[in-house]
């Protein structure tokens, strides 16, 4: 019989760390298929997503909001001019 043991603590606990090396890399490996997988599927969703958008617009809707536009800023060009004609005045007749 053999006085030395077949299997030391030192053997043990470096199988043991092998081990959990091995299973730390392959959990690793997992997650990271994981995340590319959810980003994958997260991508193609946001892609239907921006294919089929819903329409809020109408033209009824555009038409009146040109016309707020054209009416502000045709009230303010009506100001600034009569603003210069007044500045003209005062520079001509001061």
């Amino acid at each position: 019989m053999a006085k030395d043991p077949l299997v030391t603590r030192s053997h043990l606990r470096k199988h043991r760390g092998q081990a959990e090396e091995k299973r730390r890399q392959v959990q690793d490996q997992a997650e990271t298929e994981y995340r590319d997988e959810e980003k994958r599927i997260n991508n193609y969703y946001r892609k239907q997503l921006k294919k089929n958008k819903p329409i809020d617009a109408t033209r009824s809707s555009q038409n009146q909001r040109s016309r707020r536009m054209n009416s502000f800023l045709m009230k303010w060009i009506v100001i600034v001019f009569l603003l210069l004609v007044l500045v003209l005045m005062m520079v001509f007749f001061l």
